[in-house]
């Protein structure tokens, strides 16, 4: 019994430590929003589009998750947010932003990539398990 409780503490320092790692990615995402000539009030209205991408649940519960995992894949708004600074164009700066954004504050909720069998099975555990 020591060593559950030892392991418990342990993970939830680990959550923990994740968690503050996203908190960080969300605020960097907040903090380069300020640098693009967009109104304030762009990023609260945006930032759950990329939710959208859960439309693909209505085919099936593997091509959900495939649309899911793709546009929250923090690489896909990284990398549009990259290719917008290279063509100097912040529309596509302010996209990656969002999505890179979005995800972090959904994995600051629990809110994890989804295994194809259902929504509530994601890489951070089951969506409302007690």
């Amino acid at each position: 019994e020591l060593i559950d409780i030892l392991h418990d503490r342990i993970d939830n320092k680990m959550k923990n430590l994740l968690k503050l790692e996203e908190i960080f990615m969300f605020a960097l995402s907040i903090f380069l929003f300020t640098k693009l000539d967009f109104a304030w009030w762009w990023y609260p209205v945006l930032i759950f589009t990329p939710d959208l991408s859960m439309i693909g649940y209505i085919v099936s519960p593997q091509i959900g998750a495939a649309t899911y995992n793709f546009i929250h894949h923090k690489a896909v708004g990284i990398s549009i947010f990259v290719m917008g600074m290279m063509l100097a164009n912040q529309p596509l700066q302010l996209a990656g932003l969002i999505l890179f954004g979005h995800s972090s504050m959904d994995r600051i909720l629990g809110y994890g990539l989804k295994y194809p069998d259902s929504f509530q099975h994601t890489h951070l555990g089951i969506i409302g398990k007690a």
